[in-house]
């Protein structure tokens, strides 16, 4: 029987980590280069966006569900109702069906997976010494798991793909009071349900040999408390009817995006009963969440690259570990400065081209960090310029 750990010592040259830190350079001034316009694109998504859905909410006329005004053609609307169908969907390999808005079968599979935890300490003259320690663990997967790449891939062997995929099917004719909802809109309902399956009738006859009723969904295996690698569960879950609140255009009895004139685009749904300002307060907090992330997505791939292009000072401080352990960690506090200084000064300018107050504010925090930059600098320069004692006495 395989064990369920294996451990890989390895050793890299100074040389050959010298040659890595070249190409890092390369890497590395790749990714500091994407920083700048993700960060600027960022900015511009985030004020248009946030205009869109101030226009929008200053637009927007609550309509009852329950008939089409031509009054309100091309306006944006906003409506709550219940979300019914009369279609029943099918999964006709597994003999399930259900009036409902969704129905998703999820396929799982029992698999090996492997984990990797590693170590690296320097050595003398600017080698490295890296331990890495691979677990092995069972576990239910709803995706296939490589194991070629495996470091004991021979004792630790997944099947290569499922035979029974995870999918999703979903009604055509979705209403809500006299009003049909268009694809996007029916694609945002997601109040999923277990959908539980009691009998295995409905199993064609040569998946019925192998398959049992297990916690409301179907087992293939011989036995669920005891599964072996190999052996695959599948539940379904469904979209009943449900209350839903949407902002569209209207348009007939059905809906559009609405487009304003910041350029946004406006459509939305949400599970249950909501205001309309309740649904733009949502959708305002969704915009802020998403451009903070993408602003320390920006920072994080500009600081990354910088890393690696002068990675290479720490590499060839290294042959003295005791210097190139200084050198390494001045990198990192100056890289970390650099990035934060130009990812505000990149926001900056953005802010100042698409709303100019904030934008000078942002400027004044960039100019900040760039004079603790310059200060640092300016100090790890002090020790290699100070006059020597000697000769400052006299």
């Amino acid at each position: 029987m395989a064990g369920n750990s294996v451990t890989k010592v390895s050793r890299q040259s100074w040389f050959s980590r010298l040659g890595n830190a070249i190409k890092g350079i390369v890497v590395g001034f790749v990714l500091f280069v994407l920083a700048f316009p993700l960060l600027w694109w960022n900015e511009g998504r985030a004020v248009t966006t946030y205009k869109g859905l101030r226009e929008g909410a200053a637009a927007v006329v609550s309509v009852s569900a329950e008939q089409a005004d031509p009054a309100n053609e091309g306006r944006l609307v906003h409506m709550t109702g219940k979300a019914v169908t009369d279609d029943i969907l099918a999964d006709a390999q597994f003999g399930v069906s259900v009036n409902a808005i969704k129905l998703q079968r999820t396929v799982e599979m029992y698999q090996w997976r492997e984990r990797k935890s590693s170590s690296t300490q320097k050595r003398v003259g600017g080698s490295t010494e890296t331990t890495e320690t691979f677990t092995y663990e069972k576990t239910w997967s709803s995706s296939p798991i490589d194991s070629s790449p495996f470091q004991d891939a021979a004792g630790h062997r997944n099947p290569g793909s499922f035979p029974y995929q995870s999918v999703t099917r979903v009604a055509d004719n979705v209403t809500v009071g006299a009003f049909k909802l268009n694809s996007s809109l029916i694609g945002s309902i997601g109040n999923f349900r277990p959908l539980e399956v009691t009998a295995k009738d409905g199993l064609p006859p040569d998946l019925a040999e192998k398959t049992m009723v297990h916690e409301g969904g179907y087992y293939i295996g011989a036995n669920p408390a005891d599964p072996q690698i190999g052996d695959m569960r599948v539940t379904f879950a469904q979209c009943p009817p449900t209350e839903v609140s949407l902002i569209a255009r209207q348009i007939g009895n059905t809906f559009e995006p609405y487009q304003t004139e910041a350029g946004r685009a406006l459509q939305m749904l949400n599970t249950g009963v909501h205001s309309a300002d309740s649904m733009f307060e949502q959708a305002q907090a969704a915009n802020v969440r998403t451009t903070w992330l993408l602003r320390a997505a920006g920072f994080v791939l500009m600081w990354v690259g910088l890393g690696l292009v002068f990675g290479l000072l720490s590499v060839l401080a290294d042959v003295l570990r005791i210097l190139g352990n200084i050198v390494g960690a001045g990198v990192k506090l100056i890289t970390l400065l650099v990035a934060g200084m130009l990812s505000f000064l990149t926001i900056a300018l953005a802010w100042i081209y698409y709303r100019p107050v904030l934008g000078i504010g942002l400027l004044v925090v960039a100019i900040a960090l760039a004079t603790v930059v310059i200060k640092k600098l300016k100090q790890a320069k002090a020790p290699a310029t100070a006059p020597a004692p000697e000769a400052a006495a006299g």
